[in-house]
Formats: structure tokens, C-alpha cells, sequence
């Protein structure tokens, strides 16, 4: 497979073809799932799909309720031929309160999970009637003298808009022989498997044409998210087929979920690895100066972990070295004029503080004088200043010296610092120093840098902004 930018027009049909049909898949996968907990909302607005759906998850009107409503019909066709006082509306009526008592003690509801429509019936029938009882309020609906007393047509009608929706939402759904309950979706559904099936089979060639050294495994893997599209459970899955298709196929730009998926992984992982890494370096360090090797580091006193030398090189030497060139060859050039105008403010306000050159300063030209000499004694002072430290880098008996100076220092310090109270109280504040850093800085840092790195790196993609593709197959990120 080629990225996007390269296929052709009849791939790209293909491909879109075949995210089309994913996509359709999904729905119906999706309608599957919620058509069971969803049942009642599809039978009050849309009826006619339950007549259709209801075969394939096995379900069918349960025999109690379904003879409960008939058994109410029967007595309104009773009552329109004979009236609401004729015997044969009262045998009726006596049925139905029968009826009532058992529903009520059976629960035929509770088989498929909807116990709660029968307390709803229950309480308004209670309310309806105003009994305590369930069993006593229906016993009284359904009598002669309370549907005299209240309306036939007002009562009926009460019930067929407020208890009948209610019962006939109630159903039974069947057993396979496998114990479980009925659901003949999987006969929708395999012909979209097949379909899938033999589309990655035959990817799979071609990619194992393309790449020799793939085997079979390595063909299909290249492809992974395909053979969510094959499972017979857990079909949900195949949203992320179908998701990445609609975007290999360009139907749906899915380059903005992309990044905030990515950053919002990374937001949430980097603070965690952040205070990991920073609180493993402090810990280390604060182990390393109960051990004493810190100490001995500054000794530079071989110790039980020895110190690896990848130069033969003293570094700290080296580096010293080269910033002592740099500043007396580069530096103090370009800066002479700034340190001469500098001592020669300070040997002028000298001049100012003696008491005798304020009065010579009276006399003809001698402010002019004192301008010449301290700027000739400024300069001479810089440069001799500046020849002494030449000489100095220059001069191998002085470097030898300032060598010794240097060793010397250090065995001094290291002598001073083994002295245990120094040395004790050295570690106490580092330890001590290091424990605040963590409590004060590290939580700070999960929490206000990360969030500003990630901004950060959001604007740098928005400057140079990247795109998902597939390469070989496989969605990958690459820039525009």
C-alpha cells in the first residue's frame, strides 16, 4: 500500500468504498448493542423496526402480559355489546383482578430486567385509586362500583394511556441450545466478515509481493487494526478500523484528533516520568552523599565504586585551562578600555580626598595635569596588569607554581573537610537542601512546566504542521 498523496483514483474508490461498507458495519453493530437496553424507545417511536428486529434477538410478546391486554379488550368489546352492569362484564372483571394478583406475585418482568416498569404500574395504580395495597388497587379499578362511580370511558382511558404502554413493553426472549439468550445477529453480520476477510487476505498478498522477506504473520500484523473487523465479540472494536479507514480513505480529517490524542498522552505520562527521573537523580545523589562519595569525589580519593576515565583526561583541569586562555586572549582585549576608564574614576576620586590637591587645584592648569596622569597611570596599571597575567599563562615556572597553588588548596580543603563535624554537617545541609528541593520544586515542575512544554509543542506544530499517512499499509505521522 502507498501513502495517500500517491494513490491512484481507482484505489482511492476502493478505498473509500471499502470504508463506506466498515462504516455501515459499525452502525449496525452499534444499533445491535443498543437495541436491547433501547427496546422501549424503539417501540414507541419507531414500531415497525421492533417488528422487524425483535425475530433476530429472540424476542417475542410474553404470554402473561400479552393475555393480561387481550383479557382488557375483550371486556371493552364486553361493554360496548352488554354495558358496564351485565353479568358478563363482571365475570370479567373478576378475571382481570385475577390476573392483576398474579402479575403482581409472578413479576414476569423481572425475567428480561425490567422490574421497575411493574413498580411504576404498581404506583399508579396506587395513586390512580388511592390505596396502600398494589394488589387492593387494581382489585379495586376493576369493579363494577368503582367504574360506575368514577366513568367507564374516563377509567379506561386512563389505563390505556397511562398502564397499557407500560405492559406491552414487557416481552419474553428465548433460549438457544447453548444456554444463552437468542441473538441470530451474527447471520447479519457474516457476510460483512467474509467480505473483510477476503479483502485482507488479499492485502496481505500483495503486501508480502511487496516486502519478500515477510512471512504470512508479518503480511497480516502490517495491517493489525483489520482483524478487529473479524471478531465475532467485542465488535465495539471496530471503531478503530473503521476510524483509521475513514481517514486513509479521506472522508474524514482526522489529523486534529490525532495531535490532541497524542499530546494529551504525553501530558499525562510526562508529569508522572518527570517527578520519577528528577526524584531517582535527587535520591541518588542524597544515597551517594550519606555513602561519603561525594566527599571523597572532591578528594579525588579512589572509592569503592571506582570512578571511570574514558580520556585520561582531568576534565575540570582542561576546562579551567581553557577558560583562563580565553579570558586573557579574548576577553580582557576587548574590555581594557572599560577597566581603564574604571581606575582611573577610582584614582581621580583618590586625588579628590587629598586635602592639599584640592588647593593646588586652584592654581593654572594643574586640573589638566592631574586629567593626563591619571589616565597614564590607569593605562600603565592595565597593561602591566595585563602583561603579569600573559606572562603568567605563558611562563611554565608559573604555571608549575599556580599548579602546585591549586593542588595544594585541595589537600588543604580535603584535610579540612575530613574533619568529621565539617564533614557531618556538609552532608546534613546537602541532604537537607536536596529533601527541600524535592517537597518545593519537583511538583511545581510536573505541574506548570508540562503544561507549558505542551503549549509549546502545539505551537511549533501549528507552525510546521504534520499529517497522518499510511505508509506500507500502516497509519503513520509524517510532515507535510
Amino acid at each position: 500500500m502507498a501513502n495517500l498523496k500517491s494513490l491512484k483514483r481507482p484505489q482511492l474508490y476502493f478505498e473509500r468504498l471499502m470504508a463506506i461498507t466498515a462504516t455501515v458495519n459499525l452502525c449496525l453493530v452499534l444499533f445491535d448493542l443498543s437495541y436491547v437496553p433501547w427496546r422501549d424507545f424503539y417501540w414507541r417511536r419507531f414500531p415497525q423496526i421492533t417488528q422487524i428486529y425483535d425475530p433476530i434477538k429472540g424476542i417475542e410478546a410474553h404470554r402473561e402480559t400479552n393475555n393480561y391486554l387481550k383479557t382488557v379488550d375483550a371486556l371493552e368489546e364486553q361493554v360496548s355489546q352488554t354495558g358496564l352492569q351485565s353479568p358478563q362484564v363482571q365475570t370479567k372483571l373478576e378475571d382481570i383482578s385475577q390476573l392483576s394478583t398474579e402479575i403482581i406475585d409472578s413479576n414476569p418482568f423481572a425475567a428480561v430486567g425490567k422490574s421497575g416498569t411493574l413498580e411504576k404500574i404498581k404506583n399508579r395504580m396506587r395513586d390512580r385509586v388511592r390505596q396502600e395495597s398494589a394488589k387492593q388497587a387494581f382489585r379495586t379499578f376493576w369493579s363494577q362500583a368503582y367504574l360506575s362511580q368514577k366513568g367507564w370511558n374516563q377509567e379506561i382511558n386512563f389505563f390505556n394511556q397511562k398502564i397499557r404502554p407500560l405492559i406491552s413493553t414487557n416481552y419474553y426472549r428465548r433460549i438457544g441450545e447453548d444456554g444463552e439468550l437468542l441473538d441470530n445477529f451474527w447471520l447479519i453480520d457474516l457476510p460483512f466478515i467474509g467480505l473483510f476477510a477476503l479483502e485482507l487476505l488479499v492485502r496481505s498478498f500483495y503486501i508480502r509481493r511487496s516486502h519478500p522477506g515477510f512471512s504470512w504473520l508479518d503480511a497480516v500484523l502490517w495491517r493489525w487494526y483489520d482483524l478487529l473487523l473479524l471478531l465475532p465479540f467485542w465488535r465495539w472494536l471496530r471503531v478503530i478500523p473503521v476510524v483509521i479507514r475513514l481517514d486513509q480513505a479521506r472522508l474524514f480529517n482526522l489529523r486534529p484528533v490525532w495531535r490532541q490524542i497524542n499530546q494529551g498522552i504525553v501530558a499525562n505520562f510526562a508529569e508522572e516520568i518527570t517527578e520519577i527521573v528528577v526524584v531517582r537523580v535527587i535520591n541518588q545523589i542524597q544515597g551517594s552523599i550519606k555513602q561519603g562519595e561525594f566527599t571523597r569525589w572532591l578528594m579525588q580519593q579512589e572509592n569503592v565504586r571506582q570512578y571511570i576515565d574514558i580520556n585520561n583526561v582531568n576534565e575540570i583541569e582542561a576546562i579551567a585551562g581553557l577558560l583562563v586562555q580565553t579570558i586573557v586572549y579574548q576577553v580582557l582585549p576587548q574590555i581594557q578600555p572599560e577597566l581603564t576608564a574604571i581606575l582611573r574614576h577610582n584614582i581621580d576620586t583618590v586625588f579628590q580626598q587629598v586635602p592639599m590637591y584640592r588647593n593646588l587645584q586652584m592654581l593654572p592648569g594643574v586640573g589638566q595635569t592631574q586629567t593626563q596622569i591619571s589616565e597614564q597611570l590607569a593605562t600603565q596599571i592595565i597593561n602591566n596588569l595585563y602583561n603579569a597575567l600573559v606572562s603568567a599563562v605563558q611562563d611554565p615556572v608559573a604555571a608549575k607554581l599556580t599548579s602546585k597553588l591549586v593542588e595544594r588548596f585541595t589537600q588543604a580543603l580535603g584535610a579540612e573537610v575530613q574533619k568529621k563535624h565539617v564533614l557531618s554537617e556538609i552532608q546534613s545541609l546537602l541532604f537537607d537542601f536536596l529533601e527541600e528541593v524535592k517537597l518545593n520544586y519537583v511538583q511545581r515542575l510536573s505541574q506548570e512546566d508540562i503544561d507549558q512544554i505542551v503549549e509549546q509543542t502545539r505551537q511549533l506544530r501549528t507552525k510546521v504542521p504534520f499529517q497522518p499517512v499510511v505508509s506500507g499499509g500502516a497509519l503513520t505521522t509524517r510532515e507535510k
